[in-house]
């Protein structure tokens, strides 16, 4: 869902990776016939690859009553090329919460497909309440589903009244609108849907790719079926503590964006762009006060951007920050609408997430798993706006949204069930992969489920930045220890660390 501070002692205790070691015991078999799946031709607005194939899946409303009201799931896959090695499915379980997996799978299945060489069939949803899925609704007011306004960053100054009227208005609407189907939007549900999914494709296990809060469900699953479980990749993983859960997801942002903005300064100070027009500085330590200074000032006169009604703000600019860390491939168009903020004349291009409103069930699901998970505190204002007050000097790039209020404070109803707590009672067949500078799913917090899970799991570490390891950021070191886990089965016998 990466920290530079007290983690020297453990990276010096890992070795350089070098993929030998146990042998993971595997599942799959021949070729195992669909059951209750109707395969056709996918909806050309997920821009399926050639192959790809798509069905729907009846799973309960309510598993409390099984034969009760029955909703649709979108589910897709691309079938193995080569028969005779196919050992098996493999679930691509994408981030969020509220990520479409058949959309995932439109575009990694084919590098994907590559790196496994006929292995898998390779399999997605989309979880319930998104995408080709039963759709969600809370019914929001437009103003309250711009991705800058959703998020609780709180006021050019500081102040957090805002939050707190449009988070309870947030609440009231979704309890108002919401019903059965909203209430149904937990991770635990998430989790039976795919044991659903792994019955009606008729395998006896599956292996699966979890990344980022996808990494939270597939350790669930593994947690509630972990004889159902054959070769597991945890991909840029957080804290699964029960008692905080998302919450806990939320804290840490503010440490995964000091742990990731060193990157972006070195870039952005570096001669070579220069003659791009994108050097923001000469020395990488002046690029920091720079942005912050460049956010307050939007703040108090928003400069006018390219989308009429939408001026780019501080905080508009601090969430493209967030947005820009997790991939060094997103750091030139960050750059470039710092240097055309800085231009009186210039006009900022606001990136496409932020130049318009969420659909309305993309921010029911966005808030309805993360409060309908776990139980938030529902603190006095004051408590909160100490917290962001505190937050904001200790770590002014996320500027106190992590500890803000939200939605959740206020929701009706409060969680659906217990948490689950992640043990390490299971198989030994899981791998984790991270980044040391991740600005979403710090380095830190995938060591909190290292730890939950014990001898279940091996950790390779990779010394990059970014959200997402496995194919997406070019390390071999990594991406080879994946793909070998997943072909052979083999694991690193330890802990282990890609430089």
């Amino acid at each position: 869902m990466t920290t530079n501070r007290g983690r020297k002692a453990l990276i010096l205790a890992l070795s350089v990776v070098a993929v030998a070691g146990a042998g993971v015991v595997s599942g799959g078999g021949a070729p195992a016939v669909a059951a209750g799946l109707d395969w056709g031709v996918c909806d050309p607005a997920v821009k399926p690859l050639p192959a790809q194939e798509c069905a729907k899946l009846s799973v309960p409303l309510d598993y409390a009553d099984p034969d009760g009201e029955q909703i649709q799931l979108a589910v897709s896959r691309l079938r193995s090329t080569r028969p005779e090695a196919r050992r098996g499915a493999l679930m691509v379980i994408p981030g969020g919460p509220g990520s479409s997996g058949v959309q995932r799978l439109a575009q990694k299945g084919a590098v994907l497909a590559g790196q496994l060489d006929g292995a898998y069939d390779l399999v997605a949803f989309d979880p319930r309440g998104i995408g080709g899925s039963a759709k969600a609704r809370c019914g929001l007011d437009e103003g309250d589903r711009w991705m800058v306004t959703l998020r609780s960053w709180p006021g050019a100054g500081g102040g957090i009244d805002e939050n707190v009227a449009r988070s309870k208005r947030i609440a009231e609407a979704c309890a108002r609108n919401g019903g059965a189907m909203l209430r149904g939007l937990t991770t635990a549900n998430q989790v039976r849907d795919l044991e659903r999914l792994r019955q009606a494709l008729g395998e006896r296990k599956l292996s699966a790719w979890g990344v980022s809060y996808g990494t939270y469900v597939a350790a669930a699953y593994a947690e509630k079926y972990p004889d159902r479980t054959d070769r597991w990749v945890l991909d840029s993983s957080n804290d699964p503590d029960p008692k905080r859960v998302a919450r806990g997801w939320l804290v840490g942002m503010a440490q995964g964006a000091e742990d990731r903005f060193p990157d972006f300064a070195a870039w952005a100070a570096h001669p070579d762009r220069a003659d791009q027009g994108l050097r923001l500085a000469e020395r990488a330590e002046d690029v920091r006060p720079l942005v912050i200074d460049l956010a307050a000032r939007l703040d108090r006169e928003p400069h006018p951007s390219n989308t009429p009604g939408a001026p780019l703000t501080g905080t508009m600019l601090l969430q493209a920050l967030q947005q820009a860390l997790y991939s060094d491939a997103f750091f030139p168009s960050f750059a470039q609408l710092v240097t055309d903020a800085l231009d009186p004349a210039g006009v900022p291009v606001l990136p496409r997430e932020l130049a318009a409103p969420m659909p309305d069930d993309a921010a029911a699901i966005t808030v309805g798993v993360i409060c309908n998970d776990v139980d938030w505190p529902r603190s006095p204002v004051r408590s909160y706006q100490r917290a962001v007050t505190a937050d904001r000097a200790a770590h002014p790039l996320t500027a106190g949204l992590p500890v803000n209020v939200t939605p959740c404070a206020y929701w009706k109803g409060g969680a659906t069930e217990k948490p689950v707590r992640i043990t390490d009672h299971g198989p030994s067949n899981i791998l984790m992969i991270q980044n040391l500078r991740d600005p979403s799913t710090p380095y830190s917090k995938g060591l909190a489920m290292r730890a939950a899970l014990g001898q279940r799991a091996r950790l390779v570490s990779v010394d990059h930045g970014g959200h997402g390891v496995y194919l997406g950021n070019g390390n071999a070191c990594g991406d080879t220890a994946v793909t070998r886990f997943l072909t052979e089965g083999v694991r690193p016998a330890e802990d282990v660390l890609c430089r």
